[in-house]
């Protein structure tokens, strides 16, 4: 299967890969990133393990899966699955075209953590095992299609673009964050969606928790106590609220992120498209106390062309 073989590029690591860059460099710019995937974890489609999530036995396309009633979808894991796309057509978007029931299914993570080796520390991205139920995966996203100069812009509107994830490191530590792509717009490098097209872009990434979280001392960002209601004499002053500040202060952290897309099937006849993505973002920052940890995601999409 051709999709599969895309997978064989697999997990990686390097934060400069996604740093913005021009239209032109765009190719450069996803063959960088399949390089470091490829560092990463080469046997990621043998070693199951590595993508923290079964793969599936067999693909199924949208009208298969259109088929199905819910008991037939229910505890299959089929309503986290994107669909696959068969074809290698083109389709070249009319004036006020959109892009719709667009699903992101991610199928590896990464986190960025700081090794030692010889006296020395330096970051690599670690692979790692997602914790959350199959419940991750992006749907019936939906936004506009525009061309500017000759190349496909997608500007992301609606649809179901965030889903709470945790994934857990080798040696224990889960880190959770929100998957999404929130307000992205995505810069494509030609005026149609053809095998080989590529875009990216940026888009934003809300905080993990919303002011109404309280944490376990029933602090929160816009109810709850204003501190530890056991150590009021330690923040009392301004010397003393300096240590638990980021604690007692919580706040609604908006992030960045950045994915980038390549089309490896076109059905024209169906206005499907489908392919490959690999996404970075942070991770949770505990509502401002704490650093967030940078994700590295990969996975599979489908859209359809309204």
């Amino acid at each position: 299967m051709k999709l599969a073989a895309a997978f064989t590029v697999a997990f990686a690591a390097s934060a400069n890969a996604f740093a913005p860059s021009s239209t032109g460099n765009r190719a450069t710019q996803l063959n960088a990133m399949k390089d470091d995937f490829a560092k990463v974890g080469a046997a990621a489609l043998a070693g199951v393990a590595i993508f923290g999530a079964t793969l599936p036995a067999q693909a199924i396309t949208k009208s298969e899966l259109n088929q199905l009633s819910y008991l037939q979808v229910k505890g299959t894991g089929l309503a986290n699955r994107c669909s696959e796309v068969v074809g290698e057509d083109s389709i070249t978007p009319k004036s006020g075209s959109r892009l719709g029931e667009m699903c992101i299914e991610p199928k590896a993570w990464a986190v960025e953590e700081e090794i030692g080796k010889a006296g020395k520390t330096e970051k690599k991205f670690v692979n790692s095992k997602v914790m959350t139920r199959q419940t991750y995966t992006l749907e019936g996203i939906e936004g506009s299609l525009k061309t500017d100069g000759g190349n496909i812009i997608f500007t992301e509107e609606e649809g179901i673009d965030y889903a709470p994830c945790t994934v857990q490191l080798p040696g224990g530590e889960r880190v959770p964050f929100l998957f999404t792509v929130k307000e992205l717009v995505a810069k494509g490098n030609g005026g149609a969606f053809k095998p080989g097209f590529q875009m990216g872009g940026d888009f934003s990434v809300p905080s993990y928790r919303t002011g109404l979280f309280l944490d376990p001392k029933g602090r929160g960002g816009v109810t709850g106590y204003d501190m530890a209601v056991a150590l009021p004499g330690l923040q009392s002053g301004e010397e003393g609220d300096a240590e638990l500040f980021k604690e007692n202060n919580k706040t609604f952290d908006v992030g960045q992120g950045r994915i980038e897309m390549e089309v490896n099937k076109v059905n024209a006849e169906e206005s499907e498209i489908g392919g490959v993505f690999v996404a970075s973002q942070p991770g949770d920052t505990d509502m401002g106390s704490k650093v967030p940890k940078k994700i590295l995601t990969k996975g599979i999409f489908y859209a359809k062309v309204l």
